[in-house]
């Protein structure tokens, strides 16, 4: 991990490897968002090789991460931790007061080592189960805790 670097990328970049890890058996469009545009997409590379990605939308004062992926063979390895970290830091500076995102339910327990909340909020979108996770930053760009236990690795 010692070529990495995280960068902004154009959103077809992000479609590729959406694609790739999270929806392989739909067509490319499903993995388009309508409001991508106006996104801010990040890849983490190693050396030229995209392993990560996620795409950040800033509306005032609450801001969503999603489409969040990783190349299935470098998951556990710390990559995707890497570019959430980066992704979460760039929405505080930002000025944001509240993050949010669709987290597939069974990956709860991942986001809640940055200190997302689980909501009340859930859906099923095709045939995945999802819900609404949260983490709110205060006046100064710090995470408030939510009333969760932060757990690190």
């Amino acid at each position: 991990m010692d070529r990495l670097r995280i960068t902004l990328i154009h959103k077809e970049a992000a479609w590729q490897l959406r694609h790739e890890v999270m929806w392989p058996e739909r067509e490319l469009d499903y993995v388009k968002l309508e409001d991508d545009d106006a996104g801010a997409h990040y890849g983490l590379f190693e050396g030229e090789q995209m392993i990560s990605v996620v795409s950040l939308f800033i509306d005032g004062s609450e801001a969503q991460f999603r489409k969040f992926a990783t190349l299935e063979s470098m998951q556990g390895k710390g990559y995707g931790s890497k570019l959430l970290h980066h992704v979460l830091n760039e929405a505080a500076s930002s000025g944001v007061k509240r993050v949010y995102c669709n987290a597939r339910s069974h990956k709860a327990s991942f986001y809640q080592k940055f200190g997302l909340a689980v909501t009340d909020r859930t859906f099923t979108k095709g045939g995945k189960d999802y819900v609404i996770m949260e983490l709110y930053f205060d006046a100064s760009g710090e995470r408030e805790r939510n009333g969760v236990e932060q757990i690190n690795d």
